[in-house]
């Protein structure tokens, strides 16, 4: 017998992975094809499709899964759209932002940022100053910023930009906020857009959903400079992808043909259910949570009006040994629930409401673990 064979089945409650639909282990256990099969052409139409969908995208942006996780769609859309001397303004307020602002440096991108205290959302204000007085090509932004709870607003971000001569791409990191709270790409004005399957799309990690707008598209293909990485050159990858061209597709890289089948399968049930009754389960189970919470005497970090339904950041009280509580959690109940990172490590603990994590019966469980692991 081996470790694999004796996993026990975990509630993921945590910052990600989320539960898993039973649907799409059942997808990826099909029979492997071809990467250029024609049946699997079709499924990559339609995920294409799909996509657009969850993303509220116009007809015009470019939808495409790349291979990888969440951190590759970040990558992709740094790598794909700077070029050395770029002006990049990144609004950061936790780790994602950070890690934006590193990704933008290495790219040779000439980075400033605005840092907002964590656990607090994007401000406007700041933001509209900073635009006056210098001129960018490019504003990255976390929609939902899983290292703190926060749901940054992104509409008030984007009429600013409406408002310059010359308005710079908006790029939007969706990793948490992709299928589990509302995202519009098109009705917003989002130029760049990336998630990660293992959150509120319910597939096992491997896949980042991506988007680029057409201004974007058309920037990108009159880039001065190669794109760095090949791996994730999207002037490369979309003529896998894109059945246009007359020439047929053209191999890139071999695609993890059974993520695809999982990923096409999480999506159909997504949109099954309907996008509005998805968004309403997740605030349902989010004020089921933090009722149950303040029932324990414990409190959330974030204001109410900006905290992320599916992202939790409880604060821990004094006194108590977060990681133990962890770890009873863990090995007792078999719930799993996340640490808190950076100045918040220690401080929090991250409670996920992803996708088909985010159903009644599993936030009960979760409070009433978190009861018998405080007494």
């Amino acid at each position: 017998m081996t470790t694999l064979t004796q996993l026990p089945e975990i509630l993921l409650m945590g910052p990600g992975p989320s539960c898993v639909y039973d649907e799409v282990y059942e997808a990826l256990s099909r029979p492997t094809l071809g990467h250029l099969d024609p049946l699997f052409l079709e499924i990559m139409d339609e995920i294409r499709s799909q996509l657009s969908q969850v993303f509220q995208a116009g007809s015009d942006t470019l939808t495409m899964p790349l291979s990888g996780t969440g951190s590759s769609g970040m990558e992709a859309a740094f790598a794909n759209m700077i070029e050395p001397g770029d002006t990049v303004l990144i609004l950061v307020n936790g780790v994602f932002g950070v890690r934006m602002v590193d990704v933008a440096g290495r790219l040779g991108a000439e980075v400033d940022a605005i840092e907002f205290e964590w656990g607090t959302p994007v401000l406007s204000e700041p933001v509209q100053t900073k635009l006056k007085a210098k001129r960018y090509k490019l504003v990255g932004m976390v929609h939902a910023e899983t290292s703190t709870g926060v749901a940054n607003p992104v509409e008030p971000i984007a009429r600013i930009l409406d408002t310059l001569p010359d308005r710079p791409l908006l790029l939007l990191d969706c990793v948490t906020s992709l299928g589990g709270m509302p995202v519009k790409l098109d009705e917003w004005g989002v130029d760049i857009a990336y998630s990660g399957t293992q959150k509120c799309l319910s597939c096992p990690p491997g896949l980042a959903p991506f988007a680029l707008s057409k201004r974007a598209v058309d920037q990108l293909m009159a880039r001065k400079t190669k794109v760095p990485n090949w791996y994730l050159d999207v002037t490369m990858l979309v003529k896998y992808w894109e059945a246009g061209g007359g020439g047929g597709r053209v191999y890139h890289h071999t695609a993890p043909i059974n993520m695809l089948y999982g990923l096409h399968t999480a999506l159909r049930v997504i949109l099954e259910e309907g996008l509005e009754a998805g968004f309403a389960r997740h605030s349902a189970a989010h004020d089921q949570l933090v009722q149950g919470l303040e029932d324990l005497d414990l409190e959330l970090l974030v204001d109410p009006e900006y905290r992320l339904l599916m992202l939790n950041a409880v604060k821990v009280p004094v006194g108590i040994d977060e990681a133990a509580v962890r770890r009873v959690l863990r090995q007792h109940h078999h719930i799993e629930i996340g640490a808190g990172l950076g100045p918040l490590a220690g401080k929090v603990w991250r409670i996920g409401l992803m996708g088909h994590t985010a159903r009644a019966a599993n936030v009960k469980r979760v409070l009433e673990a978190l009861r018998l692991s405080l007494d």
